[in-house]
């Protein structure tokens, strides 16, 4: 049994609240009020992460963090910190905090973060177990030879402090890859900050990156510190880079040039050290011609570029990925998947994805949401999967010749139906046996059967 999840928050409504969210995922929880608790807890029970705010009554959640990271505990740590106090979570990650989040909580970023922490844990285990052998880079899955030979120059230059530009359409995993070179680097035990360039208005853009002083403008009622300071000894992800609008790109520049950022309103500039992880989808050099992109940026950022390929140039990986994903969304969501219809792996591997990793990460998250019986079906997929489960090659013949203008070949569906109705007859007319000999839920069987060309 998996162990459970330990959650460390005084504010009992946001305790049930994290408590009935995980375990919908699939989790198993304990919840305390304070630290003490907590550490009581654990004196007798084996955990796998604690989810703690940092704020407690008595012994505070970092003082909880410093004390397991003291006694070399390997037990995952996720802080919780009020909206604001990025500094906080900033020495959180210091003294061995695995990740953090920030209130007002969203849900779906407590299950990433749980997951991801899980995920790179359980990875790190098995590495050691297996004398250092890496069959996939940090979670991210891919053995064929293109994604090889991508995760070779990531780790060769993830020993660089120089910038890194990831480059693929949209839905490929660029922050993972991103996530990836910073966990092989010398800095990985520093912060990793990711920011998606595109979700910031352009008009608080410079605040949100270099950060204010006090009374820099109508609403800055307290200094704040930037990204850049948030990310000070680590890495800074921009992602959507192609989104900054030019006045930003030119400081960016000089950030990078200089080793210096200045806050809004500051009248001197301070050193930083930080290494930037750039990505995008765009073509930087058309939106240079289009005078979008500033070309001394992309130069400098483009000195050590990665292109991630998109799913259908990777061939070999499909297998691998949906059965990775399949158990991934099935932990999740505490199931069990024993099996896969063949007409939904047939679907799964013949559809294109043009959104790549992330599109079929979707749709096997909706199927094993539906699953039943612990098998996922063709009727789980999403509709514009299904049409897939027939082969790409054109009608042929029992003996392969290609069928000729004229000649009529029975449809997939009247095969099919014409099968059930042999299997069914076979049983005599026991539905569960049916299904188990054709391979389907009996729920797919029960729809195939209540349509009314079919015999019941």
């Amino acid at each position: 049994m998996t162990p459970p999840i330990l959650i460390v928050e005084d504010d009992p409504a946001i305790l049930e609240l994290l408590e009935e969210e995980l375990q919908e995922a699939g989790y198993t929880t304990l919840g305390v009020g304070s630290a003490e608790e907590a550490i009581a807890t654990l004196s007798h029970e084996s955990v796998e992460l604690i989810i703690s705010d940092v704020r407690l009554p008595g012994i505070s959640g970092m003082q909880l963090l410093e004390r397991l990271r003291h006694d070399d505990s390997k037990v995952g740590f996720i802080v919780i910190t009020a909206f604001g106090t990025i500094e906080q979570a900033v020495e959180a990650l210091k003294i061995g905090a695995d990740d953090f989040l920030t209130k007002p909580l969203d849900l779906e970023n407590v299950r990433d973060a749980v997951y991801r922490v899980l995920e790179n844990r359980r990875l790190a285990a098995r590495l050691e177990s297996a004398g250092g052998a890496r069959p996939h880079f940090h979670g991210i899955v891919g053995e064929s030879e293109t994604m090889q030979s991508l995760f070779h120059d990531a780790a060769r230059l993830a020993k660089s402090t120089a910038p890194v530009l990831i480059l693929g359409e949209s839905g490929t995993g660029k922050e993972l890859l991103a996530r990836a070179i910073h966990a092989e680097s010398p800095r990985q035990d520093a912060p990793f900050i990711a920011v998606n360039c595109a979700s910031i208005p352009s008009e608080l853009m410079e605040s949100e990156f270099f950060g204010h002083v006090k009374g820099a403008f109508t609403g800055a009622n307290e200094a704040r510190q930037g990204l850049f300071h948030a990310a000070n000894g680590g890495s800074l992800f921009l992602d959507e880079i192609g989104e900054m609008p030019p006045s930003l790109q030119a400081k960016l520049l000089r950030a990078l040039q200089e080793r210096t950022v200045r806050a809004v309103g500051a009248e001197k500039e301070e050193k930083v050290d930080v290494r930037i992880i750039a990505a995008t989808h765009r073509d930087l050099e058309k939106e240079i011609e289009s005078d979008n992109f500033r070309s001394d940026l992309f130069y400098r950022l483009e000195t050590f570029s990665l292109r991630i390929p998109p799913l259908r140039e990777r061939e070999g990986d499909i297998e691998r990925l949906i059965a990775a994903l399949i158990d991934k969304h099935a932990e999740q969501q505490g199931k069990s998947i024993e099996q896969v219809e063949p007409l939904a792996l047939q679907a799964l591997i013949n559809y294109p994805y043009p959104g790549n990793v992330r599109e079929l990460e979707n749709a096997i998250m909706r199927a094993v949401t539906l699953a039943e019986d612990g098998i996922l079906c063709h009727d789980d997929l999403p509709e514009r999967l299904r049409g897939h489960a027939e082969t790409r090659r054109a009608a042929v013949g029992s003996e392969g010749v290609p069928a000729t203008q004229g000649t009529h070949w029975p449809s997939l569906e009247d095969v099919e139906k014409r099968y059930i109705q042999k299997v069914l007859e076979a049983t005599g007319g026991n539905k569960r046996r049916t299904a188990d000999i054709l391979g389907i839920a009996r729920k797919t069987l029960y729809r195939r059967l209540e349509d009314p060309d079919d015999a019941s």
